[in-house]
């Protein structure tokens, strides 16, 4: 089952790291997610590690996307320009920008919305695995206090992207654009941060 989840992203910015814009941002563990699927709720919560197979795997490639669109990349794992850091509180991301990427127009859009505060959240896009080989991955508790919603509790998972989105499940999602100048030319559009 594929699912693609918004999810808040905390701390998500954009800087400058030599010539290069850097977007960052972080992915937190543990923070519930309210779902709606056909009228009906659905909660659930992503647990530290769930993502390890994908981030352990040398080979595995991850991309960095806007709005889930795979023609849409902003970084990625196996060209060096995303780079993944797992703890116990939040998966962390900095993408660093290729050169000649940031003239995309889907990248500068990007760059605009996240400084604009139109894109505030992370959305991983992840499969579960299948219960015969890994039998545990996801499992449904009920919710503390209320007893008749369950909660989606997800440990093992095989992440393939995260993606910046304009609505996040949490409302306490920040993203922020530090530093940043645009200067536009008729035939340029190049964005510059001191």
């Amino acid at each position: 089952m594929e699912c693609r989840a918004v999810w808040a992203a905390t701390d998500l910015e954009v800087r400058q790291q030599g010539k290069r814009p850097v977007i960052s941002g972080r992915f937190p563990y543990k923070a519930l997610a309210v779902l709606s699927d056909r009228g009906r709720v659905r909660k659930e919560t992503i647990l530290p590690g769930a993502f390890d197979y994908a981030l352990k795997d040398a080979n595995r490639e991850i991309n960095l996307l806007l709005g889930h669109s795979f023609d849409k990349p902003l970084a990625s794992k196996l060209s060096g320009t995303l780079e993944l850091t797992d703890t116990e509180n939040f998966l962390e991301f900095v993408a660093t920008i290729p050169v000649g990427a940031e003239r995309a127009s889907h990248v500068v859009d990007a760059l605009a919305m996240i400084g604009a505060g139109l894109v505030k959240g992370v959305s991983p896009g992840f499969r579960v695995p299948p219960k015969d080989v890994v039998p545990n991955a996801e499992t449904l508790l009920p919710e503390p206090g209320n007893p008749s919603v369950f909660i989606r509790h997800l440990s093992s998972l095989v992440l393939y992207e995260l993606s910046l989105v304009t609505r996040a499940a949490y409302e306490t999602s920040e993203a922020e654009l530090r530093q940043m100048q645009w200067d536009r030319a008729p035939s340029d559009t190049r964005i510059i941060l001191p």
